[in-house]
């Protein structure tokens, strides 16, 4: 019997690689043309977040059973396009929560001790003028989204002293005493917290989600955190936030487009921009890699995927 053939259209770390290639015929297009050339003849196309899978990628793919993300965000997957197609969409939502956790707090504590001015101050000559940092202990922390990420969050910044305010609008009332976390509304973690970290999904409904109007409604003199999804973020309010002096600090990882061009942000003041990589430590990705492999293998051996994405698709 041939075996199903899995299409590999991002890099992929080497353990799920060979995991994959012990057990299925493997396929590694070279560039977007021959990925085309390869969907019809595939069973399974696994990505990462540089891949799109819109609805004219999954047209071509007649013997498409299974899109795989390595990773937690499914944005860049037309999920009601695969889903409408029978076509099942899975995650690997584990393997780099620490890394992107730990990359979240990364950027509060540059922030919060202005690492990245100072630095450049440092090599421009001047030496221990106008750097003044903000102690992080005791300050208020508001975390949006309670998921896998911001409880590791709320949990490192908590070990630090910070106070956590919370908002997740879709965790039931009985989850929130089991997390040691109480639950805001909204406008006032905005308005009491003086650090804002947001860990949700990109959705139509989270599109947007801080905006012009909750950045006036923040603190005079707050910071905000991005390592979630692009677009969760108004970057043009963003930027004028920042000039005004009303958002004293800002850190983001993704971005509405990527890379990032001919945006207002690359002129803005007081603001660390990363390419993307909360995620991107060798041990998140060797991690991810094997999760999404050992997912893969499980569907074609006729057992439930963990952490289907649209589980209509597998019926009963």
């Amino acid at each position: 019997m041939t075996s199903p053939r899995v299409l590999v259209a991002d890099p992929l770390a080497d353990g799920g690689l060979q995991l994959l290639q012990s057990r299925l015929e493997v396929l590694l297009p070279r560039d977007e043309s021959s990925l085309r050339e390869a969907v019809p003849s595939s069973d399974a196309l696994i990505v990462r977040s540089r891949t799109r899978v819109t609805s004219d990628l999954l047209d071509r793919g007649s013997r498409l059973r299974l899109v795989a993300r390595a990773g937690i965000g499914v944005d860049n997957i037309d999920v009601d396009a695969a889903t409408a197609r029978g076509i099942l969409v899975i995650n690997a939502p584990l393997g780099n929560v620490r890394s992107t956790a730990e990359h979240t707090m990364a950027l509060i504590f540059a922030l919060a001790r202005r690492v990245t001015a100072a630095d450049r101050a440092v090599r421009d000559g001047n030496w221990k003028t106008g750097y003044e940092g903000m102690q992080l202990s005791g300050k208020r922390l508001g975390v949006v989204g309670v998921g896998k990420i911001g409880r590791q969050v709320a949990a490192m910044a908590s070990a630090l002293g910070l106070e956590v305010l919370a908002h997740d609008p879709y965790l039931p009332e009985v989850a929130w005493p089991d997390l040691g976390l109480c639950p805001v509304p909204f406008e006032t973690l905005l308005s009491e917290a003086d650090i804002v970290t947001v860990h949700v999904p990109l959705l139509p409904e989270t599109r947007g989600l801080i905006g012009a109007e909750q950045m006036g409604r923040m603190k005079a003199g707050a910071y905000l955190v991005n390592c979630a999804r692009g677009g969760l973020v108004d970057e043009a309010a963003l930027a004028g936030a920042l000039a005004s002096g009303h958002i004293a600090g800002a850190a983001l990882d993704v971005f509405e487009r990527e890379p990032l061009r001919d945006s207002p942000l690359l002129s803005a003041p007081n603001l660390i921009l990363t390419p993307h990589v909360a995620a991107s430590t060798s041990e998140a990705q060797a991690q991810v890699s094997t999760d999404v492999a050992l997912a893969v293998l499980d569907f074609f051996a006729g057992n439930p995927p963990a952490f289907p994405v649209n589980p209509s698709v597998l019926g009963a």
